[in-house]
């Protein structure tokens, strides 16, 4: 059975060939083309949260991107890069804010997690796709030296 997050960018697909609309066109056929990658080396069918993980990993590629385009001094491409990610960011859950990410490090600590990797290995499945692990990292780091 077909996840329902892919079946909805199929859907979107169709619907922006339709009108005509080039940029999310693009984007949304690089992704499924990535998921059917992602299919063809797992050999299985991807689920709502293998697409997710697709998902996530596209748009975050997108923001890495558009930051080295501005260090590069090339700030139309930036913003290019920086559009396909906020489309992306539609089908994913909304992001976290550092107070919230605080919050779960601060739960797992308060359940016994005493080092950096049991904190993390606590919270990622919470915050995967949704806050960037190297933040999280730092942010596990500060709420241990309290």
């Amino acid at each position: 059975m077909a996840s329902d997050l892919k079946q909805r960018l199929q859907k979107d697909l169709d619907r922006a060939r339709k009108a005509r609309e080039k940029l999310t066109t693009l984007v949304l056929s690089s992704t499924l083309s990535e998921l059917r990658n992602w299919e063809i080396e797992n050999g299985r069918e991807a689920g709502d949260e293998d697409v997710r993980q697709v998902l996530s990993r596209a748009r975050k590629q997108r923001n890495e991107a558009a930051d080295q385009m501005r260090q590069g001094g090339r700030s139309e491409l930036a913003e290019r890069e920086e559009q396909e990610a906020a489309i992306l960011q539609e089908y994913l859950p909304p992001p976290l804010t550092e107070d919230e990410v605080r919050i779960l490090v601060r739960a797992a600590i308060g359940e016994g997690a005493g080092d950096v990797g049991p904190v993390m290995g606590r919270i990622m499945s919470q915050i995967q796709g949704r806050f960037d692990g190297k933040e999280a990292n730092r942010i596990v780091r500060e709420e241990l030296a309290r």
